[in-house]
């Protein structure tokens, strides 16, 4: 009797380990789901018949570890075609001298062989790359640049100062436009220098996980953005991509190496006052005038709303919303962010 008794609390023990070896494993399997549903954007909501209630929620797509690096990239037709726009999640186009723009492409987490051309820095560019906590890559700068570089303590790398086989010259582009580098580069040099290379900044836009349309606002298949007589600005939607390709004085945008259209899924222009400085170079550099409240346009999937931009400093993100107030969802993907003259006359049609 008193080995059956064994026996039998051996049986009850080895079913109770087993009922908990089940309940432990369909706890990590549900984990799991859980886990792939919020890196998706969706969350549960519980049950409701029987079913799974699920909501797709708002992201931020480039939240994350990697730190963005924002490049000056020479936007003269000399440097055309440029590397590189097309994999940056945010491109910000800007009036300089001479009635030129420049860019500064964003990267993130990206492995790029070929940025550029890389071109010197100018001053108010410093307030996206700090608005984005990104390290800012440049080929040399303006007294302003250098000057506020110093004040706002920016992590910036300048190919002027650095190694011919961390920025080199490339011989199919004539100087000043043919300086490049890479990502691989640009890491080794943030390291050499001690700058940090993560990030948990949120996004200066507010990504959404879920595509979608413009309700309201009005039909954007083409845009014309003037910048000055010398530079205009074209978009033109792709129905089948939901892509806008760009053109610039006529000439539709391609990549150096792999020769495709330039192109973006959103596209946000916002107006400011540009001004011509009296430094000492006596070469016509620009100032802006872009803290406050700004008119603009939010455009994608070929429609366009009306919104107000607002930067309350230099070093604080701007806020992007809709006339009646509320932060603008952003469609996920690329973003050319263009800032141009206040009296700039911008076709939409």
């Amino acid at each position: 009797m008193k080995n059956k008794g064994i026996i039998f609390l051996s049986i009850i023990l080895i079913l109770l380990i087993a009922v908990a070896g089940i309940l432990l494993a369909m706890k990590l399997v549900n984990g799991k789901l859980d886990g792939e549903a919020m890196s998706n954007g969706i969350i549960s909501l519980g049950k409701e018949d029987g079913k799974v209630k699920e909501e797709v929620k708002t992201i931020n797509v480039y939240n994350g570890v990697d730190r963005p690096i924002a490049v000056m990239i020479d936007n003269h037709k000399g440097a055309w075609p440029q590397a590189g726009l097309n994999e940056a999640y945010l491109v910000y186009e800007i009036i300089v001298e001479g009635g030129e723009t420049r860019l500064m492409a964003c990267f993130k987490g990206k492995d790029l062989a070929k940025i550029g051309p890389v071109r010197s820095s100018r001053h108010y560019f410093l307030d996206y790359a700090l608005e984005n906590d990104a390290i800012y890559v440049h080929f040399g700068w303006s007294p302003q640049a250098e000057s506020d570089i110093s004040t706002y303590k920016v992590n910036n790398i300048n190919g002027i100062v650095q190694s011919s086989k961390d920025f080199w010259r490339v011989k199919d582009k004539k100087a000043p436009h043919n300086a490049v580098t890479s990502t691989e580069k640009i890491l080794s040099m943030a390291n050499s220098k001690k700058y940090r290379t993560t990030s948990s900044s949120k996004s200066v836009l507010n990504y959404k996980a879920e595509e979608f349309n413009l309700e309201e606002g009005t039909v954007a298949n083409e845009v014309q953005i003037p910048y000055s007589k010398l530079h205009t600005v074209e978009y033109k939607y792709n129905e089948e991509t939901k892509k806008y390709e760009r053109y610039a004085r006529g000439v539709k945008q391609t990549d150096w190496d792999t020769k495709e259209p330039i192109a973006t899924k959103n596209i946000i222009i916002t107006f400011a006052e540009n001004y011509t400085l009296q430094d000492v170079e006596k070469k016509d550099r620009q100032g802006l005038k872009n803290i406050g409240d700004k008119k603009g346009y939010y455009i994608t999937n070929g429609k366009a709303i009306e919104i107000i931009a607002s930067k309350a400093s230099r070093t604080e993100k701007t806020i992007y919303k809709d006339l009646a107030g509320n932060i603008i969802d952003v469609n996920d993907g690329n973003t050319f962010i263009q800032i141009c003259p206040i009296d700039a006359k911008v076709v939409i049609e």
